[in-house]
C-alpha cells in the first residue's frame, strides 16, 4: 500500500484527471500500459481506476475520473479529492496488458474507456511498434483528452469520432489491419459486445481480442445456499438476495472487495468444494470451467454447498 499526494487536479468536461506522487519524490513501483491501481477513498470505499500516463514516467500516476451519475460513491469521491490531498492506492496490476507478439495493435476507446489506451499508446510508440488509436465519445465538446491527442508525438496514428458527427465504422477499422493483429477495447458494453462480434466475423481469434470493463451488468440473486471459510473456521447462509461477502461481513470476516461488480478481481478465492455459479467478467471461460476459484463479490453457488480458502 502506498501513501501518495494529490499534485495536479484538471476538470476536463465530466472527467477529473488526478496526478498523484510521492510526497517525497521518491520514484513510484513501475507499471505497464493496461494496468490499473485502487484508491482507498474512505475505510470502506475501494476503487479501481485504469492508470493513463505514459509507463516510462516513475514521479507520478496518472487517473482519468469519469463523475457517473449513477456512482456509489466512487466517482464522487475522487471528484472531490483536491491538490494536497493524501490518499492510500495499490501497487499497479495489470489484468489488460499488450501482447508483445502482435505485429499490430489496435486501441479502440470509447468515453472514459480511452484512459487505458493512452498509456498503451504511449508504450506502444516509445517501443517503435505498429500502432492505431480510436476515441469514440458523444461529441467533441464533452470529451475529454483531446489536446493531449492532438498533441502526441503519435497523433497520425489517432482516429476520433464523435456520435453527432462521424462514428466508427467497426467493419472497415477491423478489417483494415495487418495479420496477426490484436485487438484492446475498453468502454460502454455496447461498443465492446460489437467489436467482439464483428472481430469474429472478420476471422479473428479469441486471443486476439482483449477487453476491459468499469462496468457490468451483474444479477446477483439466486437460491440459498451455505459457504464454509476453512481457514477462518465459519459458516455462514448467503440468503437469495445477498452477496457472499454480505453474508460473510455479517459473521465478523471482512474480504477486500473493489469493483462490486466481478470486474476487478480483488476478491477472487479459491474453491475446495463445491460448484461455483460464475457471475463475473473477470475468469475467462477455461477457469469458470475449471471450479476451482470464485469472485465472492457477485458470483453464487449452484451446490448446496461451497467450501472456500478464506
Amino acid at each position: 500500500m502506498l501513501t501518495l499526494q494529490v499534485i495536479g487536479r484538471e476538470l476536463q468536461g465530466e472527467v477529473v484527471l488526478l496526478t498523484l506522487a510521492h510526497s517525497e519524490g521518491i520514484d513510484l513501483p513501475v507499471f505497464s500500459a493496461g494496468a490499473h491501481i485502487d484508491l482507498h477513498l474512505t475505510a470502506d470505499l475501494v476503487r479501481p481506476y485504469s492508470l493513463c500516463g505514459d509507463p516510462k514516467n516513475r514521479q507520478h500516476y496518472q487517473l482519468g475520473i469519469l463523475k457517473d451519475s449513477k456512482s456509489q460513491g466512487g466517482s464522487l469521491a475522487a471528484h472531490a479529492l483536491n491538490v494536497g490531498d493524501r490518499i492510500q492506492v495499490s501497487d499497479p496490476r495489470n489484468l489488460f496488458a499488450l501482447n508483445g507478439e502482435a505485429s499490430h495493435s489496435l486501441l479502440i476507446g470509447g468515453g472514459i474507456g480511452i484512459t487505458p489506451m493512452l498509456a498503451m499508446a504511449a508504450e506502444l510508440h516509445a517501443a517503435g511498434r505498429s500502432f492505431g488509436l480510436h476515441y469514440c465519445a458523444r461529441t467533441r465538446d464533452r470529451a475529454a483528452f483531446i489536446p493531449q491527442l492532438e498533441q502526441s508525438p503519435y497523433a497520425d496514428r489517432v482516429q476520433m469520432h464523435f456520435s453527432d458527427a462521424q462514428r466508427l465504422n467497426l467493419a472497415a477499422v477491423l478489417s483494415d489491419v495487418p495479420a496477426n493483429t490484436h485487438v484492446y477495447t475498453c468502454g460502454p458494453t455496447r461498443l465492446m459486445e460489437a467489436i467482439t462480434e464483428q472481430a469474429t466475423r472478420h476471422g479473428y481469434r479469441p486471443e486476439q481480442v482483449h477487453q476491459e470493463c468499469f462496468s457490468a451488468e451483474v444479477q446477483t440473486g439466486g437460491a440459498a445456499f451455505e459457504v464454509f471459510a476453512a481457514t477462518s473456521g465459519i459458516t455462514v447462509q448467503v440468503l437469495e438476495n445477498q452477496s457472499i461477502v454480505e453474508a460473510l461481513a455479517l459473521a465478523g470476516l471482512k474480504v477486500c472487495v473493489s469493483c462490486k461488480q466481478g470486474i476487478c478481481g480483488s476478491c477472487l478465492t479459491d474453491v475446495l468444494e463445491g460448484e461455483p455459479d460464475h457471475r463475473d467478467s473477470y475468469l475467462t471461460d477455461e477457469e469458470k470451467a475449471d471450479g476451482d476459484q470464485i469472485l465472492l463479490c457477485c458470483s453464487r453457488a449452484k451446490s448446496a454447498r461451497l467450501v472456500i480458502d478464506l
